[in-house]
């Protein structure tokens, strides 16, 4: 084999490589550079619109969302204290209406039910608590709040380190929303942490989906479940 032809075929080896390693580099700071920007964005946002329970301007609707229920059907400790922070709203009478917006796909797995039991279980009103059973994502459950349950002014109840998204998200698509975001759970720090590297790539979503303007994955018929509370 000529020596000038194992030559250029190494050359040619060495150029691909080089265009490979500068395409993995652009990707990767181009990822990135989306990353940080769609955090920047969603902290924006919701600046000067999260407050806690005692500042917490008042609003017809506390939006309280999903999280994670046990195969006993309790909520799980995060899902509990956002629970406990929309029953300290009703009882500091910020609130009037509770609306729990959750995942219930599927027959057996039933967040907005655990979270009505758990609140009505400890005092709140039954006629004060509506449910949500579509509400499979942040987006979805604020936009289903504006657009299924007529939901126009709220405070979004979540983690402290959902908070910021949930209320841009809300306030983006036409939810005049503040927020209180339940600290109290840190003392699960693993989970706590997982929960605040989670939001970095869900900020992009965020984006996306405000971006986009899409409907939830169910939207369905409006329903008058918070204007008949509201009225009752």
């Amino acid at each position: 084999m000529p020596e000038g032809s194992s030559l250029v075929r190494a050359g040619r080896r060495r150029r691909w490589w080089r265009r490979v390693v500068v395409f993995v580099l652009v990707g990767v700071v181009l990822s990135a550079a989306v990353v940080v920007g769609s955090g920047m964005w969603v902290r924006r946002s919701a600046q000067g619109y999260v407050f806690d329970v005692a500042g917490v301007p008042a609003a017809p609707v506390a939006l309280v969302l999903g999280a994670q229920v046990q195969p006993d059907g309790t909520p799980s400790a995060f899902l509990a204290a956002r629970l406990g922070v929309a029953r300290q709203l009703v009882e500091a009478g910020k609130v009037q209406v509770v609306l729990v917006s959750g995942d219930h796909r599927r027959w057996d797995y039933d967040e907005p039910g655990a979270m009505r039991r758990w609140l009505v279980e400890r005092g709140v009103p039954a006629g004060k608590v509506v449910e949500d059973h579509a509400g499979f994502d942040t987006y979805d459950s604020c936009l289903r709040a504006r657009r299924v349950f007529g939901v126009e002014r709220a405070i979004v109840v979540t983690q402290g380190f959902h908070i910021d998204r949930a209320v841009t998200v809300c306030r983006r698509v036409g939810v005049d929303a503040v927020g209180v975001g339940d600290e109290s759970v840190r003392r699960f720090e693993r989970a706590w942490a997982w929960g605040g590297f989670r939001e970095r790539f869900a900020a992009v979503k965020a984006v996306y989906d405000v971006a986009s303007g899409r409907d939830p994955v169910f939207l369905g018929r409006p329903e008058w479940g918070v204007r008949d509370a509201l009225r009752g």
